[in-house]
């Protein structure tokens, strides 16, 4: 379901040829990095949470880390990452291909600062071998994202 979704979504917006589908893995910033031949922090790492009970989504720079002081100050609770279990019954997508785009209703979509970094950055795109180019301006409208928060910390 994950692939097809963000798929028919980008179909709606008229750009689902930039979805790129490769032989190699891209579940991993890692991999996806070496797979598209860019810097890992050049991937939008999409982190899911779940706060009380709702589902967010933070999508941060691939090298990243997330700041859990900062998580709580902005979200006002501990940072706790979904269960692949979770990911598949709140937001629609699998571990590995995990990003904004096609997700169930409810979910609630964060861009971090971080990303700032970049002009052109690399989510997944609903499968562990599939990312799309998106602008941040880009990023920022189809994710329907509620906001830029600052909730990470560079990579030691």
């Amino acid at each position: 379901m994950s692939a097809e979704s963000v798929r028919t979504f980008f179909e709606e917006k008229g750009i689902a040829d930039r979805i790129q589908t490769l032989h190699e893995s891209t579940a991993t910033v890692a991999l996806a990095a070496a797979a598209l031949h860019i810097e890992e922090a050049q991937i939008a790492k999409t982190m899911a949470f779940m706060v009380e009970d709702q589902p967010v989504l933070v999508v941060c720079e691939g090298t990243a880390r997330i700041d859990n002081h900062k998580f709580k100050e902005t979200f006002h609770t501990k940072a706790k990452m979904m269960s692949a279990e979770q990911l598949m019954e709140y937001v629609g997508h699998e571990p590995g291909g995990v990003c904004p785009f096609g997700l169930k209703p409810g979910v609630d979509v964060y861009l971090d600062e971080s990303l700032k970094h970049w002009d052109k950055v690399w989510p997944a795109a609903g499968a562990h071998n599939n990312a799309i180019c998106v602008s941040l301006e880009e990023l920022e409208q189809y994710s329907g994202a509620k906001g830029w928060v600052d909730v990470t910390k560079a990579a030691a």
